[in-house]
């Protein structure tokens, strides 16, 4: 081993100058390589004590357990100050995209709120002007890695022309922006993404987003950054996101992160990792922060978010056995410990908050024991809409999809469900042209959608997805021209059923939450949703309030208000506004008034 250099004095730094400062590092890193076998890192990648002292570092395994160690220690440190100090110049403007689903949204809030506390406060609202592009990604389809590689090039322009670009008015940044690629189509293909002509800097899963600053201060050392590393235990349960919606009125929240279900389609488990969920208490800190904050609506996210499973805060945990599934449902994934379940968690949330609305998405059919089902009927605060994804309505696809349910008891289910919560909203995912999809099972898709009569649905047509179940052991064979055919018979015939669901609430007294002006009449009409997640449009005008002795006044946003429902469309309700109100006021004179009419 060649012999370590002496350390270096300041005088003798100022004599190398930054030129013989980086020759330096590269001496030093060459004479400790023999305690590793990976390649040396960066300069940025040495610690500073390292860089003055011939201190060889850790060997690779040594590395592991140092950085485990570091993250458990920022998991166990609350992030409380996220404002950054103001003597401190930005490191680089943000600009961010979000493509996908809700947790997305709430990841790049936490990427964000990561950034902040690193110096990185200042967002743009184009791409023109940014020093730094976020762009989060979804692999779920095809469709959605397709919008995202349109993009990219858009950004590899940005960065390629910057000169030019700069020189014409094209662009604003300060200096050529690095592109990085997060979430979940970064996981599935990584190397790919870096290896593609160049146009991206940094490639990050969704548990590594603490190593985001790191990563992007490799780019200014000519490499590039990658970290996708699945995570067993990250669930960003210390971060409080920096919120980038522009209603104030509804947040997300994630209890939970990954999925163990392994559905033959789904890709989720290989790009979210297995089922982890965050303590009861760090979620009830987040919703009470949200509370004082204004917020009156949060979604609980999760990407199988009724399978919420918290053992970190019971001395004595029930065993698995005891997880106790829809009826007619089974599951692959074996629960080692029941700890506070998601009933558990909607429980005291509701009781704590009664004055704010809690929703939740997206669930699986096979976590919806009875115990959740009486919960939602009996707290008024847990409204009355519940995702059910089907996703196909043959039970030879389901099987072939490793579901866990056939469609008799996917019926049976939402009998019970709607004999339990009389007035429940239903919603739904559906696939079609799935592997070995014939014309009868097609029949027996839209049969299910005419039976159950959903309020909402997703609908796409399949495509393969690589790692998953099908792509190992199927064929994708129904021919595209199939697909989209059957794609369109679904909606239509979703489009004849959901209109009656509409149309049943004519007459009724809804409780809407305003949250904003109707984008097509912005100075006389606002918006908002009921319980059931229905879009409600009534009149602009001053309201008395039922219980406060204030004058009439229009309702803001935030507000809650009583609306008598007149007319409806296959999307929308329309209807008069009553009066301004609170949650638990109208529920209690809903109540009452029920009572009057039984008696």
């Amino acid at each position: 081993m060649a012999a370590p250099l002496a350390p270096l004095t300041a005088a003798a730094a100022l004599r190398l100058g930054s030129r013989g400062l980086r020759h330096r590092h590269r001496l030093l890193l060459a004479s400790l390589r023999p305690y590793s076998s990976a390649p040396p890192p960066s300069p940025s990648a040495v610690p500073a004590a390292a860089r003055r002292l011939p201190t060889p570092p850790p060997a690779p395994r040594r590395l592991a357990r140092t950085l485990a160690a570091s993250a458990a220690t920022a998991v166990s440190e609350p992030q409380t100050d996220l404002v950054s100090d103001p003597t401190t110049s930005s490191k680089g403007r943000i600009y961010h995209e979000t493509y996908g689903c809700q947790m997305n949204i709430n990841d790049m809030e936490i990427v964000l709120s990561i950034m902040k506390k690193e110096g990185y406060d200042e967002i743009v609202p184009d791409p023109e002007s940014a020093e730094i592009i976020f762009i989060n990604t979804c692999a779920i389809r095809d469709n959605a890695e397709q919008k995202v590689w349109q993009r990219l090039n858009y950004f590899w322009f940005l960065k390629r022309e910057w000169k030019a670009n700069i020189a014409q008015g094209r662009s604003k940044s300060l200096r050529p922006p690095k592109i990085a690629v997060l979430g979940c189509m970064a996981e599935r293909l990584k190397d790919k993404i870096l290896d593609s002509d160049k146009m991206v800097d940094v490639v990050c899963g969704p548990d590594a987003y603490r190593d985001l600053p790191r990563l992007l201060q490799e780019v200014d050392y000519g490499h590039k950054g990658m970290n996708t590393l699945l995570s067993l235990e990250e669930t960003y349960a210390d971060i409080t996101p920096v919120r980038i919606s522009d209603n104030s009125v509804t947040a997300f929240v994630s209890i939970m992160r990954g999925c163990n279900n392994m559905c033959s389609f789904c890709i989720v488990p290989f790009t979210r990792g297995r089922e982890r969920s965050r303590p009861v208490s760090s979620i009830v800190r987040e919703v009470g922060e949200l509370w004082k904050a204004g917020v009156k609506e949060v979604m609980l996210l999760g990407q199988n978010v009724n399978s919420y499973n918290d053992t970190s805060e019971i001395e004595e945990l029930e065993p698995g056995k005891n997880w106790q599934l829809s009826e007619g449902f089974s599951s692959m994934c074996k629960v080692k410990n029941m700890g506070l379940r998601f009933a558990d968690l909607l429980d005291r949330l509701s009781l704590e908050y009664p004055e704010m609305r809690f929703r939740f998405t997206s669930p699986h059919p096979k976590d919806f024991p009875d115990e959740l089902l009486y919960l939602m009927r009996d707290r008024y605060n847990i409204c009355n809409l519940i995702h059910l994804p089907a996703q196909t309505g043959s039970t030879t696809v389901l099987e072939r999809m490793r579901r866990g349910y056939t469609r008799e008891a996917y019926l049976e289910l939402v009998h019970k469900i709607r004999s339990v919560i009389p007035d429940v909203a239903l919603s739904s995912d559906f696939i079609t042209g799935f592997c070995g999809e014939t014309e009868d099972d097609h029949a027996d898709t839209l049969s299910l959608v005419r039976a159950v009569g959903y309020d909402m649905a997703y609908m796409f047509a399949y495509s393969m997805r690589e790692k998953t179940h099908a792509h190992r052991n199927y064929e994708d064979d129904v021919p595209e021209d199939v697909k989209q055919r059957r794609l369109t018979e679904l909606i239509n015939t979703f489009r004849e059923t959901t209109k009656k669901n509409y149309d049943s609430q004519i007459g009724t007294v809804q409780l809407v939450l305003v949250e904003g002006p109707n984008k097509r009449a912005p100075k006389t009409e606002l918006t908002g949703k009921t319980d059931r997640g229905h879009k409600v449009s009534f009149a602009s005008v001053p309201l008395p309030h039922t219980f406060e002795g204030d004058e009439p006044r229009k309702p803001v946003v935030g507000d809650f208000v009583e609306v008598k429902i007149l007319r409806s469309s296959t999307a929308t309700l329309f209807g008069e506004p009553i009066a301004r109100t609170s949650l638990s006021v109208f529920y209690k004179n809903a109540v009452s008034e029920a009572q009057a009419v039984a008696a």
